[in-house]
């Protein structure tokens, strides 16, 4: 691995992979030569495919969610998550704080207007109120994955999170997991 901020350099068994990341996540990362675990996302576009690099779900979930708002690309997505942080944005948004959201680069008075506004839709007050990550007992990974699937087919993280929590004590594989949550959404 080889930083120079925002950007990564990761040898994955030999294929070097380039990923632009937060600065939480820069600052997070363990020294040069070191192994990395990463939460990838990848933007595929007519003329670039590009990773962006979080060691946080949390993170790369919250970027996810900002992609979707109008006029938030990827740069302003990493320029939120590495000025902010995750909590501080969900803390801006609740208080509908312009001033903070104004502070990070690319983002003017209407742009963080219109991100709150569209923001407050997506997030429900679960997220705001600091219980967006998962729970991380014995079945997270899966858990994580099934709330993935359904975030990914539009559903929003608090649906997501409670049709995966209803399904979870009869559901025995990641996969019998998704699909019961997407029966349980269906009801």
């Amino acid at each position: 691995m080889h930083k120079q901020p925002p950007n990564l350099l990761v040898d994955v068994n030999g294929v070097g992979y380039e990923l632009e990341a937060p600065m939480s996540t820069v600052y997070d990362l363990p020294q040069e030569g070191e192994p990395v675990s990463l939460y990838v996302h990848m933007v595929v576009r007519e003329d670039a495919q590009l990773l962006f690099g979080f060691s946080e779900f949390r993170q790369r979930e919250m970027f996810r969610i900002l992609l979707k708002v109008n006029g938030v690309g990827p740069k302003v997505g990493l320029a939120i998550l590495s000025t902010l942080g995750t909590g501080e944005f969900l803390q801006c948004v609740q208080n509908r704080d312009l001033a903070m959201l104004t502070r990070v680069p690319g983002i003017g008075k209407k742009t963080a207007e219109r991100m709150i506004l569209e923001m407050r839709d997506r997030l429900e007050v679960s997220d705001i109120d600091g219980s967006f990550d998962p729970p991380a007992d014995d079945g997270g990974n899966a858990y994580r994955d099934a709330v993935s699937a359904l975030l990914a087919l539009g559903y929003n993280a608090r649906e997501a999170e409670a049709a995966v929590e209803a399904v979870r004590a009869t559901s025995e594989s990641r996969d019998e997991l998704i699909r019961n949550a997407l029966k349980h959404l269906s009801r």
